[in-house]
């Protein structure tokens, strides 16, 4: 059985299109039940914000890959200079069930949330096809840094500016030197939210803040999950959702607005929807797109899969009795 901390996955360079497309591929086995995800069960504390989620799957197709990942969510953590995540993947054998592989890191859910969230921006910039590109992102944590990092390469050359904000301030040596003409760090959300055609939400907020409209035609990625009053809805009803049961839940953005404003399933379009079926065509031009990601175990195990198989052909990693 191999074993990968931090130090051996960030030893494997970041290939952000092959992220993608293996996601895509993993929508298409979402998409011809050759899968298998059940809902995520989460273990709570005394600070309800605190959570321990199990996310086992099976993805089919050539990805032929399973196994669960562990991962604790504790928001305070950032406050006492630890990560706000930890996680475990194990990777088991699909046809003799024997554990493979361990990885002990949350590097790979991040890569994995950002990666997700490229596949949204492939779609979005195939409808769209826009130049001169605004980003807006929101929490320059772990997590707001693999998405300026995926952005960055996704889209490169069409970018114009990218708006950074984050309450704890942000070090400017966490920019790249090549990016740092095009980077600005605002001193407010607003400021980077009211002119941002794709916007990033990566906090850890303990209340809903976000409650102007947003840019026409803009793209929301609600990475973060709780971070727009459910007066939102106001100003679109272009709604995207990875899974509606798991994301209708936990007091997500999705959840309020299913409760408050009366959003519900049939209003929204899935990720399969989006992926294979071109909806984000279907949107009014002039209406922001937001996209809501609850996080799927089948991304977790495609990519893990992924980073385990590159792992074996450099011998990267511990080998483990």
């Amino acid at each position: 059985m191999l074993y990968l901390n931090k130090t051996d996955i960030s030893a494997i360079p970041i290939d952000w299109d092959e992220n993608i497309s293996n996601l895509e591929y993993a929508v298409e086995c979402l998409s011809n039940n050759d899968f298998s995800q059940p809902i995520k069960p989460y273990l709570k504390f005394k600070d309800p914000n605190d959570r321990i989620i199990a996310m086992p799957a099976y993805v089919g197709g050539e990805i032929s890959a399973t196994g669960i990942k562990w991962i604790a969510s504790f928001p305070k953590n950032i406050k006492k200079t630890i990560p706000r995540a930890h996680s475990i993947t194990v990777l088991n054998d699909v046809n003799t069930g024997e554990p493979k592989c361990i990885i002990n890191t949350a590097l790979i859910s991040g890569i994995r949330t950002a990666s997700v969230s490229g596949l949204m921006i492939r779609k979005f910039q195939a409808a769209r096809n826009l130049d001169k590109i605004n980003i807006g992102i929101i929490g320059f944590g772990p997590i707001g840094q693999l998405h300026y990092q995926m952005v960055t390469e996704l889209l490169n050359e069409k970018i114009d500016k990218i708006c950074i904000f984050d309450l704890a301030g942000i070090s400017m040596e966490k920019i790249p030197t090549n990016w740092l003409e095009k980077t600005e760090i605002c001193s407010s959300w607003e400021d980077v939210y009211k002119n941002s055609d794709i916007f990033i939400t990566c906090t850890v907020s303990e209340m809903r803040y976000i409650n102007k409209e947003p840019k026409k035609g803009a793209l929301l990625l609600n990475v973060s999950l709780r971070d727009y009053e459910p007066s939102i809805i106001d100003f679109t009803q272009s709604i995207i959702v990875d899974d509606w049961d798991e994301v209708c839940r936990a007091n997500t953005d999705i959840e309020v607005m299913h409760k408050e404003r009366n959003l519900n399933r049939e209003s929204t379009k899935s990720i399969v929807d989006v992926v294979l079926h071109n909806a984000m065509n279907e949107f009014p031009d002039n209406q922001a797109i937001m996209f809501h990601p609850m996080g799927m175990a089948i991304f977790d195990i495609t990519i893990a899969k992924l980073y385990f198989e590159k792992a074996k052909k450099n011998n990267i990693g511990l080998i483990l009795d």
